[in-house]
């Protein structure tokens, strides 16, 4: 089958979305489809051979945090190329209302169209009244995903019909056989955040003023790009000498970061439709203390798969990661449940259920919904 692929958000900047959308077309790559891949992208980006760049993206205020975008109409020009060059049996476009490559996307689309739903976001004005001038190219949606029941619940809401939820995936086997950075974690233990360290629904301030307040000397190991000054401004000098920043890491290195740790921490305060990274941690066997989200709580099987604890109360976060510190065999039964959890997430798994959606339009009218 070809596969069109298309990611609004620039895809030099990690993000959960860019992710899933990379491991799909892998995964779809590695069972014999022919995949292209649509995105913004800078113009010196270096790019697999699957993905297509549609442009440079601007940086925009979008889904409570900042995103990059590519919107305009040399971009519009660029995905109808795409689109035509491209001839594919189905069009499966992420996000679909985002104001970028993906409206373009939806604008111009021609055959069977799958829509994927990963944010999750209150009811929004904004959105309803930009349905209404939507409507024809929403139209053309013959299936859609939500990775979520969260994402599920707001594309009922502004589209309405049937949503297949199927979750984020992740490659179980990559993470589990990475090994340590050099060096992690060391006797004193080590915490781990993974996330852009800057945007406050992430939760770095929250780890960091639980830090004092631990009575384990662990170091706090910190992967993710943003502005350490910034961040760190603030901070007591016993503080910032238990912390080391990695900055924006590889994937490789992503997977070895979490071997490195002998707790991963999700501090995130809100804005989460699923937790990605959860499933990444659990993959790799770390054992996890996350904030009570909805999303984290579901990921981790209602606290069975690693420790819940209040949103934005650093003291219970501070007792909780002391607690886990403490207990090595608390640390290996709650990573053995993670490691037993997360296979239900191994991308082989999820891309054939997607597989199984795209099967189901192949062939549909153009806005002719299954």
């Amino acid at each position: 089958m070809r596969v069109g692929l298309v990611c609004p958000y620039t895809w030099d900047v990690p993000g959960g979305v860019q992710a899933h959308v990379r491991d799909l077309a892998e995964t779809l790559l590695a069972l014999g489809h022919d995949v292209d891949v649509a995105t913004p992208a800078d113009d010196d980006a270096v790019l697999p051979p699957y993905v297509t760049s549609m442009g440079r993206a601007l940086a925009v205020p979008y889904n409570g945090s900042v995103a990059r975008l590519s919107f305009g109409p040399v971009t519009a020009a660029r995905v109808r190329r795409w689109l035509r060059h491209g001839e594919f049996d189905v069009l499966h476009i992420h996000e679909p209302f985002a104001p970028s490559v993906s409206v373009l996307a939806l604008w111009s689309a021609r055959g069977p169209v799958v829509g994927t739903f990963h944010a999750s976001v209150e009811r929004s004005r904004a959105l309803l009244a930009a349905k209404v001038g939507l409507q024809p190219a929403l139209e053309k949606i013959n299936a859609r995903i939500a990775v979520s029941p969260a994402a599920r619940k707001y594309a009922v809401e502004h589209l309405g019909g049937s949503v297949v939820l199927i979750p984020n995936g992740v490659s179980v086997s990559q993470f589990a056989a990475a090994e340590p950075l050099p060096g992690w974690p060391g006797q004193s233990g080590a915490v781990g955040f993974l996330g852009r360290i800057d945007e406050p629904r992430k939760g770095l301030q929250v780890l960091l003023a639980a830090l004092p307040l631990m009575t384990s000397p662990a170091r706090l190991l910190v992967a993710g790009p943003g502005d350490v000054d910034e961040v760190c401004e603030d901070l007591s000098p016993e503080v910032r000498d238990r912390v080391t920043f990695l900055g924006q890491v590889t994937e490789e290195d992503k997977r070895r970061f979490f071997h490195s740790v002998d707790v991963y921490c999700a501090p995130n305060t809100g804005g989460e439709s699923f937790g990605i990274v959860l499933i990444e941690a659990m993959a790799a066997g770390a054992p996890i203390v996350a904030s009570e989200l909805d999303a984290f709580r579901r990921v981790l099987d209602e606290g069975d798969a690693g420790e819940l604890v209040p949103v934005e109360d650093p003291a219970a976060l501070a007792a909780a990661l002391d607690a886990l510190l403490a207990d090595p065999a608390r640390r290996r039964a709650v990573a053995k449940r993670g490691s037993a959890l997360v296979r239900r997430y191994d991308w082989p798994a999820i891309a054939e259920a997607i597989v199984g959606v795209y099967e189901t339009v192949v062939g549909t009218p153009v806005g002719a919904v299954e």
